[in-house]
């Protein structure tokens, strides 16, 4: 079956010298691109969680500067709407005073008008009262 001569010890030189040159030209150069491809993996992995964390830590900050500015939109919304509530019951006041104040002089006038109208009328009827006792009594009795 095996023939343990002289090409035994041969073949297995052959082979050790055949794996020594493989492994410096093939395996080696080999590996050494996989390790390099492996570490370019590793790195890049790395740096992109690294990215990944610091645009979450950018989106949260962010976030938390939209909802203060947010907050504060709304507290001036909030005193804008206060501050014209405020002005708007001033000017109604100042409305309700000013018309308090015609109605009060408008009453007034009325008083006078119809004081004077009393007067004249009474004038009048004093008037008439004596044309009515001239004509009744006569010149005479009346004068």
């Amino acid at each position: 079956m095996f023939d343990f001569d002289a090409t035994l010890p041969l073949m297995a030189a052959q082979f050790l010298l055949l794996t020594v040159i493989l492994n410096f030209v093939f395996y080696k150069p080999l590996t050494q691109a996989l390790d390099e491809r492996n570490d370019y993996v590793r790195t890049n992995l790395t740096e992109a969680k690294q990215r990944a964390e610091k645009a979450n830590q950018l989106a949260a900050q962010y976030e938390q500067e939209l909802a203060e500015t947010r907050r504060q939109s709304q507290a001036l919304i909030a005193e804008a709407q206060a501050e014209a509530t405020k002005i708007a019951a001033q000017e109604i006041a100042a409305a309700q005073q000013e018309v308090q104040a015609q109605l009060l002089q408008t009453q007034q006038e009325l008083d006078q008008q119809k004081q004077a109208a009393l007067n004249t009328l009474e004038a009048q009827v004093s008037g008439l009262s004596r044309q009515l006792l001239t004509k009744l009594l006569g010149a005479e009795l009346v004068g």
